[in-house]
């Protein structure tokens, strides 16, 4: 019983140490792949006229995107299906 406790204190340790290092990743694989991101536009949507998208230093630049959290490598030429446009 206190071999199972150990291990299971030891594992929580791990993945609260972890989630800074996580939150530092350039990209949200699992969500990009939950919202069917890909680097090409859907027609006339794109990020770059979407209401998520947050634009990089120039239009030009890879930006992030609020629905993709730590998220920094969102092309603005990109889509997903959580594309909604810009008012």
């Amino acid at each position: 019983m206190d071999l199972s406790r150990r291990n299971m204190l030891k594992l929580g340790g791990a993945a609260l140490a972890m989630i800074p290092v996580v939150a530092l990743a350039a990209k949200n694989d699992a969500m990009r792949s939950a919202m069917k991101y890909k680097d090409a536009p859907e027609g006339d949507k794109s990020c770059s006229n979407c209401v998520q998208f947050v634009p990089g230093k120039s239009p030009a630049d890879a930006g992030g995107c609020k629905i993709f959290p730590g998220d920094t490598e969102v092309s603005p030429k990109g889509y997903c299906v959580a594309w909604a446009k810009k008012p």
